[in-house]
């Protein structure tokens, strides 16, 4: 009788892994042809399986040629030619795993996630099946409304639901604005600056100019002589170095995009997470014109594996997205935006948000003060804001140095020197502390293991 292990099939569907084991022995002549097959029965007993699940497997492997069924008489395997022996593989190395980082400053984790209120959504979204509907290449008109609606609520912009374009997270949807403002276009980014902003629109063939900032934000001068026409910043809280523009630079950012019949992309990260002072309104909020592209995501504040983003297009260019860019499907399946819908429109994500502002804000006090009393800490640059902050480091070593030391005690360590595309020894010995993964509990152990690296 034919015997499989059932249990290491992975996620694989049981007809399905049970059909590739008698394809495979079919094919390697283990199952010679002209064999006839147990009886679905006689298989299903034997291997402790419903009888439905062989039966699927037998109609996949008749669908294919691999059997044949003959009435009232069973299957049979098929001839089929044998694959030669396999040729020498040439070695390649295995793609590089996650290492398991006794400490970790460096990813900007979150471990909030509402799993509950989750989980109920889903299961009201699966039982009135809309998720088997079409999905609109701008996402689904539902989800773009409630987006409309928070940004509304609680960013003070007007937008249409129509100027809202979901993606499968923010980086896709730097892909399509390098393609929906072309490869002619200068980008100045921000520097230092988030590096995958500047690989993916360099991957798309765009010219990248490093704009340096000052201490408020993007500096002007150096933006009007990179001849760019395009700005990708992030006004209300500048990732890594936490800057918040005043009002007059975005003010004079406007008036450069119009002067330079240019565009501002607004890319509005870590923006909920503000717990000194009100709320920052967003550049598009005051953008009088029309030239400003809002994008935002989900990523930071309800978690990182679910890969939703959102773009708001001036009117002006809405038009020319969907002629040159409205043959793409959407990214995002059906269900997840019908139940991200449901999550703003009910109120839960305001919930949500008040819930890990307050859960962070706890977090970040209780981090900040331990690691000002370290000998290691020269200095601490907290803006308020966002769920990381800079660390001056009292050491005369190299970053690079400090590195390889930290990875081999367990530790992972992101300097701001990482982040900036032209060097600047101002950059030197300052790490950028994403805290949100830290526990509080073992702050004391956090900081005598950082005790180990710098000293």
């Amino acid at each position: 009788m034919l015997t499989y292990d059932l249990e290491n099939r992975g996620g694989l569907p049981l007809y399905e892994y049970l059909y590739r084991c008698l394809r495979d022995d079919i094919l390697s002549g283990a199952v010679a042809a002209g064999t006839r097959l147990p009886s679905k029965r006689a298989l299903a007993e034997h291997l402790r399986i419903s009888i439905i699940t062989v039966e699927g497997a037998y109609q996949q492997l008749a669908a294919e040629g691999y059997v044949i069924a003959r009435p009232r008489r069973g299957f049979y395997a098929a001839p089929v030619d044998h694959p030669p022996a396999a040729p020498a593989l040439v070695e390649v190395p295995a793609e590089e795993s996650s290492p398991r980082w006794r400490l970790d400053l460096k990813s900007g984790r979150v471990d909030s996630f509402p799993s509950a209120v989750w989980a109920r959504l889903t299961r009201q979204a699966l039982s009135e099946g809309g998720h088997l509907l079409p999905t609109p290449h701008q996402g689904l008109p539902a989800l773009r409304r409630a987006i409309a609606g928070d940004l509304r609520d609680f960013k003070g912009m007007v937008v249409s639901p129509e100027q809202i374009v979901v993606g499968a997270g923010a980086e896709y949807l730097y892909l399509l604005l390098a393609q929906l403002l072309g490869r002619e276009q200068v980008f100045a980014l921000e520097d230092p600056g988030y590096p995958k902003i500047r690989q993916v629109y360099a991957k798309w063939g765009a010219v990248c100019r490093p704009i340096p900032l000052d201490g408020q934000g993007m500096a002007l001068e150096s933006l009007r002589a990179s001849g760019a026409g395009v700005a990708h910043i992030s006004p209300a809280h500048h990732y890594p170095t936490g800057i918040v523009m005043p009002i007059p630079r975005r003010q004079a950012l406007l008036r450069w995009a119009e002067e330079a019949d240019g565009w501002i992309i607004e890319d509005d990260y870590d923006s909920e997470f503000r717990f000194t002072g009100r709320p920052i309104p967003t550049l598009q909020s005051i953008d009088a014109r029309g030239r400003v592209i809002y994008v935002n995501s989900f990523s930071q504040t309800i978690s990182p594996s679910m890969r939703v983003g959102f773009m708001v297009l001036p009117p002006r260019l809405l038009e020319r997205y969907r002629r040159e860019l409205g043959f793409y499907a959407s990214t995002v399946p059906a269900l997840e935006q019908q139940v991200l819908g449901r999550f703003l429109d009910g109120g839960w994500y305001e919930q949500h948000l008040s819930r890990t502002r307050k859960k962070y804000r706890l977090r970040r006090e209780a981090v900040l003060e331990a690691f000002a009393a370290c000998p290691f800490t020269a200095g601490l640059t907290d803006r308020g804001a966002g769920l990381h902050f800079l660390l001056r480091l009292n050491t005369r070593s190299d970053d690079e140095a400090l590195r390889r030391r930290a990875e081999g005690l367990g530790v992972r360590l992101g300097f701001l020197s990482e982040y900036a595309a032209v060097p600047d020894p101002a950059y030197a010995h300052t790490l950028v502390v994403n805290y949100a993964g830290l526990d509080v509990e073992r702050l004391g152990e956090t900081a005598a293991l950082l005790s180990e690296v710098f000293f």
